[in-house]
Formats: structure tokens, C-alpha cells, sequence
């Protein structure tokens, strides 16, 4: 845990385009081979079932999301869109 009024980084990326036949677990497969991943995020429609077509994806270091953010990404044929996410934890 990060000591009180210091704040540590999350080594994320936002991934979209996520093809809908896609699972959470197909997902935080594929990134593994960038390094460690530490969080898989693949939010579901309550009303359709299907994921939303996006995910956040957490890796243990800043070097392995640097990796996936080097790559173009192809899943089940289809482009993904892979952005670097900025995010602070407190």
C-alpha cells in the first residue's frame, strides 16, 4: 500500500475494438506474452450480455505496457486500438 499523500502509477492501457465473441480470459491470455498482467477489465451490457467492446488491461510493469503499446494488435482477425491510460492511484 502506498504511504498516505504519495501516489504510485497504474501500468494500463485502454484497449478497443475488442471483436464481441471475445473473452476476459482470451484477452489477459494474449497480453501475457508482454509481461505480467496484473488486471483484466471487460465491462458486460446488463441488458444485451455481450462485453462492451472495450477493456482496460493492468500490467505489474512500466516495461511490459510499453511493449503492448509498441505492437499493432490483431484479434480473431480484427484490429484492436491500444492506447496508453494515464492513470494515478492514490
Amino acid at each position: 500500500m502506498a504511504a498516505r499523500g504519495i501516489s504510485r502509477r497504474a501500468f494500463e492501457i485502454f484497449v478497443r475494438r475488442i471483436p464481441w465473441n471475445v473473452e476476459e480470459s482470451e484477452l489477459r491470455e494474449y497480453f501475457t506474452r508482454f509481461g505480467p498482467v496484473k488486471k483484466c477489465i471487460l465491462p458486460f451490457n446488463a441488458e444485451t450480455g455481450f462485453h462492451k467492446g472495450f477493456a482496460w488491461i493492468g500490467f505489474a510493469t512500466e516495461e511490459s505496457r510499453n511493449n503492448a503499446l509498441l505492437k499493432d494488435h490483431f484479434f480473431e482477425g480484427s484490429p484492436l486500438e491500444v492506447k496508453r491510460q494515464e492513470k494515478t492511484v492514490r
